[in-house]
């Protein structure tokens, strides 16, 4: 199997929403996008795997060295081997990648966040740093589209605390910010024993919110000159709202279960969105 196989079997069995977007790429930003694709899963594996924290943690520091002899020319992993060749080609930065790492080993050292801005920082790290490296390979012209980026990326990982409230608390941990449980009235013994109540749906409502707007925000940051190129985020944020508005209807009952939508309605809001250009 050739560096770019792995990638691409690594991304296509994800089932990620990203992945839809990618298939409207020309052939070699997409390789690039699935590369960097794979290379966040793998670290992101790392951490979510393994149970021994120390183990997990030697592995990040393996990933830290690996990208260092990636950046030198010399890569051993296939997901390295298939990203090295698009470094220069798209500007991607060896410090963002370290930075990914930063916000993997955020997640060894700790399970709660005091407040949205400390959430934010750690959403930077493991998505502002991806939508700056995302938009780079997909087409950049002017410097607000990189805002555009760093805030899209933010919205989808705001959406993904929402949508994985349960899975997390079932790992010990929350990502909703402590002071806003409480200005709800939300324990942290309500999310890690599925407790559903009025005070769970008026938090999420409050999240959901949130997100919503962070994704109104980084539309009207994106120049109408990178549009265009810039239609693989669009596509993933059509997808990741139609998901928002799914666990909406749903009555917020992600305590207990993944609300998904299904892979032909994922292709269908990508198609929607690349046709309107």
């Amino acid at each position: 199997m050739s560096p770019d196989d792995y990638c691409q079997q690594k991304a296509a069995q994800s089932g990620s929403s990203f992945y839809y977007s990618f298939l409207f790429l020309p052939v070699e930003r997409r390789r690039a996008i699935t590369a960097l694709y794979a290379f966040c899963r793998e670290v992101d594996d790392t951490v979510d795997d393994c149970t021994d924290e120390s183990v997990a943690r030697s592995k990040l520091m393996w990933w830290r060295k690996e990208i260092a002899a990636m950046l030198a020319g010399n890569p051993s992993h296939p997901v390295t081997q298939a990203l090295q060749p698009h470094l220069l080609t798209y500007g991607l930065e060896g410090k963002h990648l370290q930075a990914i790492i930063d916000g993997m080993e955020m997640d060894l050292n700790q399970t709660r966040y005091l407040d949205y801005p400390g959430l934010k920082q750690y959403c930077w790290h493991v998505a502002g740093v991806v939508g700056i490296l995302s938009a780079s390979i997909f087409g950049v012209s002017q410097p607000q589209t990189l805002q555009f980026a760093e805030k899209l990326g933010l919205a989808f990982q705001l959406t993904n605390i929402i949508r994985d409230v349960g899975e997390d608390g079932r790992k010990g941990r929350i990502y909703l910010p402590v002071n806003e449980l409480q200005q709800f009235n939300v324990t942290a013994a309500d999310i890690l024993n599925a407790r559903y109540s009025e005070n769970f749906v008026n938090l999420m409502r409050f999240q959901v919110a949130r997100a919503q707007q962070a994704y109104d925000e980084a539309f009207a940051l994106l120049p109408k000159q990178d549009r265009r190129a810039q239609r693989p985020g669009l596509m993933m944020a059509a997808i990741y709202r139609a998901l928002l508005g799914e666990i909406e209807r749903d009555g917020f009952h992600v305590l207990n279960q993944r609300i998904s939508l299904t892979p032909i309605r994922k292709l269908w809001l990508a198609w929607k969105t690349y046709v309107r250009g």
